[in-house]
């Protein structure tokens, strides 16, 4: 398919109350409320057709954009074109998920994701902290340096009530996703909630919640998914 089958594809599966949902959640006018379900059958179809993802990125349309992430091909981005992403994402849905699983599967995921939860662009810190709790849940991470994970534990746990927003929220899901991925950082991202404490993030007019640190993780214990990887970040 190309760029304009594509697009009208989306728009013929778009609805005025998906667009009121998604508006609510910070979605950008400019999107057609298209369910992620029925955006299946393009994903399937397209799927690693980097340069149609390119091309509906580049239209700044939310519902484009979100499907540009999953039929892009993680390894095909070259460095800067993924920080063209995150800077151009119209809203969270993408940021947070169509960039960061494409950052969780790219193969300097770690490099990059570490720089860019440095930077001073906090749309680089959310995608930064969103694509590392990826890469953390899939299997590529296994054999990863703990070390560098408990600093940035450290980092985390220092400056989340100071964060941006959606770095906030980020920050506390990377603390989820370690202590998840690593039996032996489990008792210690729970102690990390402990003295983090409530972390408050404006969700907008949505009935969303912040997941709260120890009983995520502990309710993945019981459910027995500690140390469980996924083969891939992307949904």
């Amino acid at each position: 398919m190309n760029l304009q089958e594509v697009m009208n594809y989306l728009k013929s599966k778009g609805s005025d109350q998906t667009r009121k949902i998604y508006s609510r959640h910070g979605a950008p006018e400019n999107s057609f409320g298209v369910k992620v379900g029925d955006m299946k059958p393009i994903e399937k179809q397209e799927r690693n057709n980097h340069s149609l993802a390119q091309e509906l990125y580049a239209t700044g349309n939310g519902d484009a954009q979100y499907l540009a992430g999953l039929i892009a091909s993680p390894s095909h981005f070259a460095k800067e074109d993924l920080e063209k992403w995150a800077k151009d994402a119209t809203w969270y849905m993408v940021s947070e998920y169509a960039v960061a699983w494409n950052l969780a599967e790219h193969p300097n995921c770690a490099e990059i994701a570490t720089e860019w939860i440095h930077s001073e662009d906090s749309r680089l810190q959310v995608v930064g902290w969103a694509g590392y709790a990826g890469f953390l849940r899939t299997k590529k991470s296994e054999g990863h340096d703990v070390e560098a994970v408990k600093t940035l534990l450290s980092k985390a746990e220092k400056e989340i009530h100071g964060a941006e927003n959606r770095v906030r929220y980020n920050m506390n899901g990377f603390i989820i996703a370690a202590g998840g991925a690593y039996p032996e950082l489990t008792e210690e991202c729970k102690s990390i909630g402990d003295r983090i404490g409530e972390v408050k993030v404006d969700l907008g007019q949505t009935a969303c919640k912040v997941p709260s640190i120890r009983p995520y993780i502990e309710n993945m214990e019981k459910r027995n998914r500690i140390g469980k990887k996924k083969v891939k970040a992307k949904c």
